[in-house]
């Protein structure tokens, strides 16, 4: 069973029966429906249905010649409005099915995003008509989280986040200028790093390490689409999944200028979110591509 179901609402599934039901329910009721032909003389079925505002659940299956139905997989999702970024994208076939992964390198997080992704069928489409391109797509990240707290803000002043804003936007040109092989852009993003990591260990003894640290974004386990944050609330809303009335929050936040939608169960979220707060979590991402 999957895993971030109760992030969508469905906490107290427990049996292979009712997740049977529930899925059966979907292709029954289904909001949408998106199917491609495949070379194996089959069809490929993508059947969602929402249950909590933007949050439901996908099911892929596959009907073969003799309209057999056999279920592929399923997930559950958040369907994302905020763009995340435009960055050149990659996509790569899992291979244990009919299921992809986006990867993208943001400059803001300042590594590899990898994300699974969610209109699998409409990439499919594009691939086989070969109109895919690596650039000009929009990419809307969603994460689903099982377990996360709110954090107050760290108190700042008008003059504090212009100089944020003005270090920030600094930091990204000569990131740019060390992918082309400036040296010595290199070489001052290096002695930052070297300063950094000083000044840090130097106030930690003292200082509480989220006064220190504002925001981060990064990788959590062994799972490559699995990651860890602490961002800023934009925006908050409240769901309720009208199958189980339990109560889903889902959350615009800001990591450093990259912004991206999460959804969790208020059983599963410690403390209130309001705009302005923190949210510190772990979740797993997904990313729906509008594709150029």
């Amino acid at each position: 069973m999957h895993q971030y179901l109760r992030a969508i609402g469905f906490s107290e599934l427990k049996s292979k029966k009712e997740l049977r039901e529930l899925l059966y329910s979907i292709i029954e009721g289904c909001d949408t429906v998106n199917n491609i032909e495949t070379d194996r003389k089959s069809v490929i079925v993508e059947y969602t249905k929402q249950f909590a505002g933007p949050c439901g659940i996908t099911l892929r299956a596959e009907i073969d010649e003799e309209k057999n139905l056999v279920v592929d997989f399923y997930y559950p999702f958040l369907n994302a409005h905020t763009t995340s970024t435009c960055e050149d994208l990659s996509v790569e076939r899992h291979s244990a099915n009919e299921s992809f992964a986006g990867i993208c390198e943001d400059i803001r997080v300042g590594a590899s995003i990898i994300f699974d992704l969610q209109n699998g069928v409409e990439y499919m489409k594009n691939f086989a008509k070969k109109t895919f391109k690596r650039s000009g797509n929009t990419i809307y990240l969603a994460g689903l989280s099982v377990d996360g707290m709110i954090l107050l803000p760290i108190e700042k002043n008008a003059k504090e986040l212009q100089r944020v804003k003005q270090v920030s936007s600094e930091r990204r040109q000569k990131i740019i200028a060390a992918r082309e092989g400036n040296e010595e852009a290199i070489e001052k993003l290096t002695i930052e790093d070297i300063d950094t990591y000083s000044n840090l260990s130097k106030r930690i003894h003292k200082e509480d390490i989220f006064t220190l640290v504002d925001t981060y974004f990064m990788p959590y386990g062994i799972e490559c689409d699995h990651y860890s944050v602490l961002a800023e609330i934009e925006e908050c809303s409240m769901y309720h999944n009208y199958i189980t009335d339990e109560e889903i929050y889902v959350m615009t936040l800001n990591m450093n200028e990259l912004k991206f939608e999460v959804c969790i169960n208020k059983k599963d979220l410690l403390g209130e979110p309001q705009i302005g707060r923190r949210f510190k979590g772990n979740f797993i991402l997904q990313g729906r591509v509008e594709f150029a």
